[in-house]
């Protein structure tokens, strides 16, 4: 059976094709008369708007697209749904991608959401991307960064002060007498792990007899911080770490079983920071002290900004990043109280 048009309602109902649009789309400017006769004629006919195309003849979509670099992390799982939450009370659907932190398949998606028209993007990178998004912007479709602030101010981004965090996490670790530190994170060519590693460093620098090993890693996964655990446990005691500060609460949560099950006792003889707040950092067996970011709000803020920069009169430049401040959380992996 072929599909009904607004050609075939118009014709039923005896009214201009313009006339049809306009009851669908701004019906107070059809007369009562002609909108019964609209009506009844898409009743009789079965006419279902095709939404897809419809919205094209528009130049918008009604869809977004979240880029993701790892939503087996919590974290970005959690800004997702934030996202989600966020964009329905503007009516818009959101595609959700993980680019598993692979520049190759990041820009396949955004080749991808491009060429689907989106209306939007928002996008979580570990690389740097701010040419890239200006360059689609330039055609049209406006982005917001999540999780690093845009180089370029005229990017809208949210992000949280990470060299902030850093400091804190450290400083606190420094205040309860630690003096052996390991910052465990990498690639250090990462905005984000560079700029933990910043405030971590300041902060040793003001203490004296303090130090603060660097130990690099490749993912910042479980896994991972379970291979750092390892080689840690397989240290001389007096060549261990007192402290350590992961860059994110997965390292740290692999590290910490590890240690535990080595019979290394948090906190007593390493204590551990982590970085994100999620949900697995307070259920572990010793709640993980860590510094908060503000998982939802990265979502929320990230969506306001896109619905603003696809509006027709978006705001000045100084108003389109969004920098969250940290909070530190302390749990018994540094105090041995939870």
């Amino acid at each position: 059976m072929a599909r009904v048009g607004i050609r075939e309602v118009a014709t039923l109902a005896e009214v201009s094709l313009g006339t049809v649009s306009h009851y669908i789309n701004h019906p107070s400017k059809v007369s009562p008369e002609k909108r019964e006769r609209i009506q009844r004629a898409i009743d009789q006919l079965g006419f279902v708007r095709n939404n897809a195309a419809w919205q094209l003849r528009l130049g918008r979509s009604g869809t977004i697209a979240y880029i993701a670099p790892d939503v087996s992390n919590p974290f970005f799982a959690t800004i997702a749904e934030g996202v989600e939450q966020r964009a329905a009370t503007h009516d818009l659907s959101v595609f959700i991608s993980n680019s598993n932190r692979s520049r190759a398949r990041e820009d396949a998606y955004l080749e991808l959401f491009e060429s689907q028209r989106v209306q939007g993007m928002l996008v979580s990178s570990h690389h740097p991307i701010d040419d890239r998004l200006a360059q689609i912007r330039s055609r049209g479709i406006p982005s917001v960064l999540i999780g690093q602030r845009a180089a370029d101010p005229t990017q809208p981004s949210v992000s949280i002060d990470d060299v902030t965090g850093g400091h804190m996490a450290v400083q606190h670790l420094l205040e309860l007498g630690r003096r052996r530190i390991a910052f465990v994170g990498g690639p250090l060519g990462i905005r984000q792990v560079a700029d933990r590693l910043e405030g971590a460093s300041a902060a040793v620098r003001d203490v004296p007899g303090a130090v603060l090993e660097i130990v690099n890693c490749t993912n910042r996964t479980i896994a991972e911080g379970r291979e750092i655990g390892r080689a840690i446990l397989a240290r001389p005691p007096d060549a261990r770490p007192d402290a350590v500060f992961a860059v994110n609460d997965l390292l740290a949560l692999g590290i910490l079983q590890v240690l535990v099950l080595g019979g290394i006792r948090v906190p007593e003889d390493v204590a551990l920071v982590g970085y994100d707040d999620i949900e697995f950092g307070e259920a572990s067996i010793i709640p993980l002290t860590t510094i908060r970011a503000p998982h939802e709000g990265f979502g929320f803020a990230a969506v306001d900004l896109l619905v603003d920069a696809m509006s027709d009169e978006p705001q000045p430049d100084a108003l389109k990043q969004v920098i969250f401040q940290p909070e530190l959380i302390v749990r018994a992996s540094t105090t041995g109280r939870s």
